[in-house]
């Protein structure tokens, strides 16, 4: 029997999720980052009000996750955008909707992220947090046998690397992964597929950060504060006025402030790697990534910045790749070391 390999990008804005494999096919979901909490389950709810969302019981509560829950809001924030994300009962909530969502009972490899920044101090914690049975509502829940925590751009220079026929070539370069979250702005410098921790790092310049200053400025036109941030970010992807009292905002205007501030994430970066003229491969991954291609562009005049299809789905793809590789090696190590037994006599009987 096979294993089962499957990877989730718990992101500060969606949250991102493998849900199956077919040749070289890696097929995917996303859900918002976003878990309100409810002293009762959502499911006793009248049917007439209830929604496409999974309720997750962590802690005593009821956290509704999926594809609707902007349906469950209120005037709270349903996530945290703050450096201890992963520790807290959103996160976990929405790891778990995306467990629910993949439609397995048990899972042999779970492979999740980190920001760059925060790779090293808790990967370990994750992990652990990761391994055992998680509770998914219902009645039901997913057991993870094994978990390993890579960095997020990590998942995208693999993917890159696969998909552009490039993993036998890029073992012998350096190369740049620029992934602009909803939180954080992250670069990934690797010599091969190796991470380098010195030059690489995160910084709180992320889509979140764009969509802030644009609704301060909206608000200061209209003379009220305007907090309608899902709205600025569907105006941007779509190109479409956002509606601000029943008129169409022209938010067009606003941009040069939007790419002020990808120029300082971007600045941020410049002053912690190495010389341009060193990566032989400069990738832009992840959902923020049309925000800021100008600003990596005006950065890397001399390069040719390559891009991946459906960035948003880089990190987990290139997660899922890690994981199979990892248990394809770790297969093959266990059948070349009972066969060394068996020869040796000292295999057992089947």
């Amino acid at each position: 029997m096979d294993n089962v390999v499957r990877a989730v990008d718990v992101g500060f804005g969606n949250t991102k999720f493998v849900t199956g494999v077919s040749g070289s096919e890696i097929r995917c979901g996303v859900i918002p980052s976003i878990a309100y909490p409810s002293a009762r389950d959502p499911a006793t709810l009248p049917a007439a009000e209830r929604r496409r969302t999974i309720a997750i019981p962590v802690n005593g509560l009821f956290y509704e996750v999926g594809p609707e829950v902007e349906l469950a809001s209120d005037n709270l924030c349903g996530t945290h955008l703050h450096d201890r994300y992963t520790e807290t009962p959103e996160y976990m909530a929405l790891l778990r909707g995306a467990l629910a969502l993949m439609k397995v009972p048990a899972i042999d490899l779970l492979v999740v992220g980190l920001p760059v920044g925060h790779f090293m101090a808790k990967k370990a914690a994750l992990e652990r947090a990761m391994v055992g049975s998680h509770d998914i509502g219902g009645g039901r829940s997913v057991q993870v046998r094994k978990a390993f925590a890579v960095a997020q751009p990590q998942g995208a220079l693999l993917y890159y690397a696969a998909t552009h026929g490039r993993m036998g070539t890029i073992a012998h370069e350096q190369s740049l992964i620029i992934d602009p979250g909803a939180r954080t702005f992250d670069w990934l410098v690797a010599r091969g597929m190796r991470l380098v921790l010195k030059t690489s790092d995160s910084v709180s310049r992320g889509v979140s950060d764009i969509l802030r200053v644009i609704a301060k400025d909206i608000g200061t036109e209209i003379g009220i504060p305007y907090t309608d941030f899902d709205a600025i970010d569907r105006a941007l992807r779509s190109g479409k006025s956002p509606m601000v009292y029943q008129k169409p905002f022209d938010i067009a205007r606003l941009m040069p402030v939007a790419h002020s501030h990808a120029q300082r994430a971007v600045g941020a970066m410049l002053e912690r790697i190495p010389a341009d003229y060193s990566f032989q491969n400069i990738v832009l991954v992840g959902g923020g990534a049309f925000l800021y291609r100008k600003a990596v562009r005006e950065a890397f005049p001399r390069h040719r910045i390559h891009e991946v299809r459906e960035p948003i789905f880089a990190n987990v793809r290139g997660f899922q790749l890690a994981g199979m590789n990892f248990m394809r090696s770790a297969t093959a190590e266990t059948a070349a070391s009972g066969g060394d037994a068996a020869a040796s006599g000292g295999g057992e009987a089947a």
